[in-house]
């Protein structure tokens, strides 16, 4: 039956090949003058309806590290592709059900390239240019055999992964065999053998691999192999033949006895070491002679079919599979990275980890190295100390201290050492505040307006600055308050006459209490009553007066606000609190919870013009442009914008002030 369909075939191709260069082309479907192409299915001849693209974006915040599940493909999904929409230091693994890693497993990054798994063929690509934006990627056509998981190993905040992939409908034509084929016929020039499950031929190959393992390379594998390197399962269907050994097209028979089929050795073996594959060529040679003749001296139907001959079995050299570099341990200064160094040796298409004695020919590479990302910033002290906050006694000073960058930026202060951080703000002691007596002028008009008489004037014991409060300690020599003073005989004068004070209004505090006042002329023994007007020409005594009976209790008292520290990018301001019972003495009987603050911040507003949003680096090492003074150059004035402009305005203020 194989030689008969071959005969067809070629037939067919010779009759579509003669037809070609009349202008008719050939279809999806292999038929001359069909019109019939390939839809975005896979179904030759389709109307786009038979499958269903699943896409979607997962957008997940991820707090933790390590492996995070991005997306499911379920088996039978064609036109794979997981993208990461933007670079970032994270990666992308894939895992079949069955716990086997594809790519990226066990915490072992795996280079860029091609990986077989789940009965397809995935393009691991992972961009390297420093000016590239494009995440990792997984592609693959698929169709796949069984569910595959991908992954995300999470190192920084995820930029999200885009996810597509084509699943055929149910009553879909697969897209490997063309519509008009029927099951166990050739495909390819090779037989799928009817009733045979394509698990079948999988499970198989893998048994035969795994006898090749224990009889080829003993103990030589660890347990972990081919789990994190590609790995290449035998094909589904029977081995393909060399191209030079498919028959040609039949010739006139001239056939004889006298001429057989033998073998003339075999083709090259498809690999050096690591177990490849060889065919065995077969010649038609005379019975006699065995010179070789004609094919058509044979009997086609005779010829032996070859058959794959393992070849070059002993594995392949060690070597050391050397991985990528890990971030750098610090952010700035001198910090430590890290890579995977493991021994692997290919044997049957595959790539195994074994055991490190075996790469001991080869001088193992570093799995350490120094790094370093930039200079760190430092800490740069700006203004000498502020005055203190008070004339004596214990105040407060300040300083201006920034975290500075390698090229001249104030940046964050997380970017500087906060255990060297220099203070900013300490104590000062102006020495003892002197105290000493204040006095007030005396009052202008004698207490009697005849008769004998005082006058009066204020005294406290204050320290010598106005922020202070009456205190304790000028001595015993208080100076008088009260002098003597007289106008004169009281007889047939005008005058004002206050009765008696009324009782205080409230019980403790200060209140008020009133009095009667009347216009009088004192004679000898009597007063005699007189109309007010008749005292116009006096000043009248108070008819009401504030009183005090009692304390009611301690107070908070406090000063005014002293001068902003700065005045601009933040300072502060000062003030002296003090509990005073109402004798003006100090106390501790204030609530603490109602204590005033004594300390308060002011001139928040930033002392420079807001940075040109349009004016940003693209580059995360633009100081690198800034050191080698590249900005000279339009392109790097545009790519280090925000650097090259901030270095220009040093200069000019630099030459300005000179």
């Amino acid at each position: 039956m194989f030689v008969s369909y071959l005969i067809l075939t070629l037939l067919h191709v010779q009759t579509a090949v003669l037809a070609r260069p009349g202008g008719e082309s050939i279809g999806c479907d292999d038929y001359l003058g069909s019109d019939k192409v390939v839809d975005k299915c896979g179904v030759c001849g389709g109307d786009n309806t038979g499958c269903q693209v699943v896409s979607g974006v997962f957008k997940h915040a991820l707090t933790s590290l390590g492996y995070h599940r991005v997306v499911e493909i379920p088996e039978g999904a064609t036109k794979i592709n997981i993208t990461e929409m933007y670079k970032s230091n994270n990666y992308l693994a894939l895992r079949s059900r069955s716990g086997r890693s594809i790519i990226n497993g066990n915490w072992a990054i795996d280079r860029p390239g091609k990986y077989e798994g789940g009965g397809t063929m995935f393009t691991y690509k992972r961009p390297n240019e420093i000016s590239s934006t494009a995440g990792e990627s997984f592609l693959a056509e698929g169709p796949t055999n069984e569910i595959l998981d991908v992954y995300m190993i999470h190192q920084q905040p995820n930029p999200g992964v885009h996810y597509e992939y084509v699943i055929m409908g149910t009553n879909a034509i697969s897209p490997q065999v063309p519509p008009h084929r029927r099951p166990g016929e050739p495909f390819n020039g090779q037989m799928v053998t009817e009733g045979r499950s394509q698990e079948e031929g999988e499970e198989k190959g893998r048994n035969e691999e795994k006898e090749d393992l224990r009889g080829e390379a003993p103990e030589m594998f660890t347990s972990e192999s081919a789990q994190t390197f590609p790995v290449r399962h035998p094909d589904r269907f029977s081995p393909r033949r060399p191209d030079n050994l498919v028959p040609p097209a039949p010739q006139p028979p001239r056939r004889s006895r006298d001429h057989n089929w033998k073998q003339l050795g075999t083709t090259e073996c498809s690999t050096t070491c690591g177990k490849g594959s060889q065919y065995p060529i077969f010649r038609c040679v005379h019975r006699s002679t065995h010179e070789e003749a004609p094919e058509s001296y044979c009997d086609s139907s005779m010829k032996p079919t070859p058959e794959e001959e393992p070849c070059n079995i002993f594995p392949c050299p060690a070597f050391w599979d050397i991985g990528e570099w890990s971030e750098c341990s610090k952010t700035c200064g001198l910090g430590m990275q890290h890579r995977q160094v493991l021994c692997r040796q290919v044997y049957a298409n595959r790539s195994l980890t074994v055991q490190p004695y075996r790469c001991q020919h080869l001088e193992k590479p570093e799995t350490t190295s120094t790094c370093q990302l930039k200079i760190c910033s430092e800490w740069q002290i700006r203004t000498d100390w502020t005055s203190c906050s008070v004339p004596c006694g214990v105040g407060q000073r300040t300083r201006d201290v920034k975290c500075v960058s390698n090229i001249g930026d104030v940046v964050d202060d997380e970017e500087c050492n906060m255990k060297l951080r220099p203070n900013d703000i300490e104590n000062c002691d102006m020495g003892p505040c002197a105290k000493s007596w204040f006095l007030t002028e005396w009052s202008e008009r004698c207490s009697a307006e005849c008769g004998a008489g005082v006058r009066t004037r204020s005294v406290v014991c204050m320290t010598n600055h106005v922020s202070s409060l009456p205190l304790e300690g000028c001595g015993n020599n208080r100076p008088a308050e009260a002098t003597p003073c007289d106008n004169g005989p009281c007889t047939g004068k005008v005058e004002w006459f206050a009765g008696s004070w009324s009782q205080c209004s409230i019980e403790c505090g200060s209140g008020t209490q009133q009095r009667e006042v009347i216009c009088v002329r004192k004679n000898a023994d009597t007063f005699e009553v007189l109309d007010p007007s008749e005292c116009s020409f006096l000043e009248k005594p108070p008819s009401q007066q504030s009183c005090h009976l009692k304390p009611c209790g301690a107070k908070w008292f406090s000063t005014e606000w002293s001068m902003c520290s700065k005045s601009c990018q933040g300072g502060f301001r000062v003030r002296e609190v003090r509990c005073l019972s109402d004798d003006m003495t100090l106390s501790n009987l204030c609530d603490p919870q109602l204590k005033p603050e004594e300390r308060e911040s002011c001139n928040p507003q930033d002392c420079v013009p807001e940075v040109d949003e349009n004016c940003k680096d693209k580059y995360y090492n633009c100081n690198v442009v800034v050191q080698a003074r590249l900005c000279v150059y339009n392109y790097y004035k545009t790519a280090c914008c925000a650097s090259c402009t901030r270095v220009a305005n040093r200069q000019t203020g630099f030459l300005g002030s000179r």
